[in-house]
């Protein structure tokens, strides 16, 4: 009889458990949309199938052609991605505050800020957009304006650039590990080479990588008042604010690297002619 009454007790507490994780994560979904990353990921996409294509160029141009595009695009594909992000996102925040996460960005602010992201990064896929933002970013930059140090101040905050190293070594790791997984290099460079390798990339990666988060929160920001953008700067510093920063790149980097793996796979049967 005691056993029975725990067991009981014990199935009434996994279904009162139910509501409010199923609750959370309809929040954790709806926040998803809110930070508009379907258009966000539809943008890496279109990214992606570029990069996808001047690997191609680079490694095997003998061979890009039908063959080499589609796989790509199955890699790159939609439906999958968005799928995936989703999953990881709304799992990574289980247990984190994400009604306060969805104050923010469900206000006319945080909206505000979405919609210019959004738009900047469709912008930044323009070369010539690109160029001017950083020539404009560079100039800022060196005056020490009171923008560049306001979005300085949101950089730091959110170490955005030591965040986007670590994910582009990881993603290029992941690459070369695709590589080596598809018989690229006949055994001939080991894993410890292949850090070194990368890792040998880190400095240029850095410049890069400073270059475009600076020349791309610039352009975005550009319309928002220095009061905005110092509250969106004072959301960040918040224990939600910093809970969504760590699930944003966890969510992203784990499945770009994913992804990074099997295009340097794929990449690797191309050059040894596996595919055929």
């Amino acid at each position: 009889m005691f056993q029975r009454v725990i067991a009981t007790a014990a199935v009434m507490a996994a279904f009162a458990g139910v509501a409010p994780v199923a609750a959370q994560d309809a929040q954790a979904e709806a926040l998803f949309d809110a930070l508009r990353f379907a258009d966000i990921i539809d943008i890496m996409r279109e990214e992606g199938v570029e990069y996808g294509g001047q690997i191609g160029l680079d490694l095997f141009p003998a061979k890009v052609g039908p063959s080499w595009s589609a796989t790509v695009e199955r890699i790159y594909d939609a439906d999958a991605m968005q799928a995936e992000v989703k999953a990881a996102f709304v799992a990574s925040l289980e247990g984190d505050d994400v009604a306060t996460m969805a104050t923010f960005f469900d206000s006319p602010l945080g909206r505000k800020f979405v919609d210019l992201e959004v738009s900047a990064r469709r912008a930044l896929m323009d070369d010539a957009v690109e160029e001017a933002s950083q020539a404009l970013a560079a100039e800022a930059r060196k005056d020490g304006t009171a923008r560049f140090e306001l979005v300085d101040a949101f950089v730091q905050t959110n170490d955005l650039i030591e965040t986007n190293i670590v994910g582009a070594l990881n993603s290029n790791y992941a690459f070369y590990s695709g590589l080596m997984a598809g018989g690229a290099f006949d055994d001939v460079l080991t894993e410890a080479q292949i850090l070194s390798d990368v890792w040998d990339q880190e400095p240029d990666i850095r410049a890069t990588t400073s270059e475009w988060v600076y020349s791309f929160l610039m352009l975005a920001y550009d319309p928002v008042t220095d009061e905005e953008l110092a509250t969106y700067t004072a959301f960040s510093t918040t224990p939600a604010g910093k809970q969504l920063n760590t699930t944003l790149f966890a969510a992203f980097d784990g499945f770009f690297d994913g992804i990074s793996r099997e295009l340097g796979y794929e990449a690797a049967r191309m050059m040894t002619g596996a595919e055929l």
